[in-house]
């Protein structure tokens, strides 16, 4: 949520910005510095008020303590007539200030100034790529038929057990998707994360802390008896481990990361790219999270980017890295670095990654500050990265190593799978 301060005395700049997103807020702004103005002079009228209100009742004090009941009496009913008015100024100041939040959490993050123009994904900005393109045996088949040959993932039978989504890995399947969690968590270990089991299942105020709520709650599976949201990654819980925390300048960086089943209803998603593992309801993925001090985020964005990348070279995967534009930059995200692997069989890319920093945004919505070396309570900023999402890794793995005698494994992860080749 951006800072109603900073909207008040950037006016102009925020309307600006916000265009890059693709979101008109002129008028909105607009709305929300009427708003705050209304809010301010009913709360000036309002302690006015219960000032006077305190005033007369000292005053009534004396009077009956020196006998002038009738008089005090007089002044009684004044007291009653602006606690009268006093209730109705709050309950208008409530209404405003309710008013006001739900204008305010409507606007997005601000871009940063390195964000490029566009609408959709080809307008994203390629900045580096890396890797030599496999080159497959003339009977190569995409990743969905290479798990039904081997017989180590399978469609049918989750779509029989939940619907479609939902896979079953078996066999060499599953232990690879173990494989690669360890050797996600073991890196980020390595780098000085702090490793977390989080709980799948998050409260309202948690999904509202990290922007999820209302931006995307259609996107959530919903436990509506327990009033409860089944997690879109572990950046939520994660994250809001410090809602309503104040830290101190020492504390940074703060460095975490979890693995955790990741539950999207993906709705609307149709057609021969979601096909096999290439966009699922249930999928499991490494998260990275950090809080950092705010003149130093962007400098931690770009060595959060460099580990994602170091992890896709071990896995021997050919990637490259894109500046997401505006118009496919999250609501609350202020500059995204997107990573996508190339799927020889597919012939395509496909996302595996998103690095993001979301400045002060998520910090303002959380309440998550830090005291500066003056004793002031400032804002941090947060950011986070997938580190990896498996299920694309495991498509592009399967069909980029896929050969005649079966699917050779990458040496970075032979001693977690224990195993060589898939056959």
């Amino acid at each position: 949520m951006l800072q109603l301060n900073y909207i008040r005395e950037n006016k102009e700049l925020v309307i600006e910005r916000l265009a890059i997103k693709n979101f008109d807020a002129s008028i909105i702004v607009d709305e929300i510095i009427e708003l705050d103005n209304l809010r301010k002079s009913t709360q000036t009228v309002l302690d006015n008020t219960l000032s006077e209100g305190n005033k007369l009742a000292k005053e009534i004090g004396k009077l009956y303590s020196t006998g002038q009941r009738e008089k005090a009496d007089e002044i009684k009913v004044q007291t009653g007539e602006l606690k009268k008015k006093a209730k109705e100024l709050e309950q208008k100041l409530n209404d405003v200030v309710a008013n006001l939040n739900e204008k305010l959490v409507e606007l997005p993050n601000i871009p940063h100034p390195s964000v490029p123009k566009g609408n959709t994904d080809a307008d994203n900005e390629l900045i580096h790529e890396e890797g030599s393109m496999p080159q497959l045996h003339e009977n190569a088949i995409p990743h969905w038929e290479l798990a039904s040959k081997y017989s180590i993932i399978d469609f049918d039978l989750g779509s029989k057990v939940t619907g479609a989504g939902f896979p079953f890995y078996r066999g060499k399947g599953a232990r690879l998707q173990r494989a690669l969690i360890n050797f996600f968590l073991d890196e980020a270990l390595e780098q000085d994360y702090l490793e977390y089991q989080p709980p799948l299942l998050i409260n309202a105020d948690s999904g509202y802390g990290t922007g999820q709520l209302p931006d995307k709650e259609g996107q959530m599976y919903y436990a509506g008896e327990d009033d409860l949201y089944l997690i879109p990654t572990a950046e939520v819980p994660i994250t809001n481990i410090y809602r309503n925390v104040i830290l101190k300048e020492k504390d940074f960086p703060i460095k975490n990361v979890a693995y955790s089943s990741c539950f999207r209803r993906e709705a609307g998603s149709y057609g021969k790219d979601v096909r096999g593992l290439n966009r699922l309801h249930q999928f499991d993925k490494v998260e990275i999270v950090q809080i950092q001090h705010p003149k130093k985020s962007y400098e931690t964005l770009e060595i959060m980017k460099d580990q994602i990348s170091d992890l896709l070279r071990k896995l021997e995967l050919p990637f490259r890295i894109v500046r997401l534009c505006g118009g496919d930059l999250s609501f609350t995200s202020a500059l995204t670095y997107d990573f996508e692997v190339y799927s020889a069989a597919q012939k395509m890319w496909l996302e595996v990654s998103s690095v993001s920093n979301f400045e002060n945004f998520q910090a303002n919505r959380m309440k998550l500050r830090y005291k500066d070396e003056g004793g002031k309570s400032q804002l941090a900023h947060t950011l986070n990265g997938s580190a990896l999402a498996l299920p694309r890794i495991v498509a592009a793995l399967l069909e980029n190593n896929q050969t005649e005698e079966g699917i050779s494994i990458p040496a970075a992860l032979r001693e977690y799978t224990k195993f060589d080749m898939i056959n």
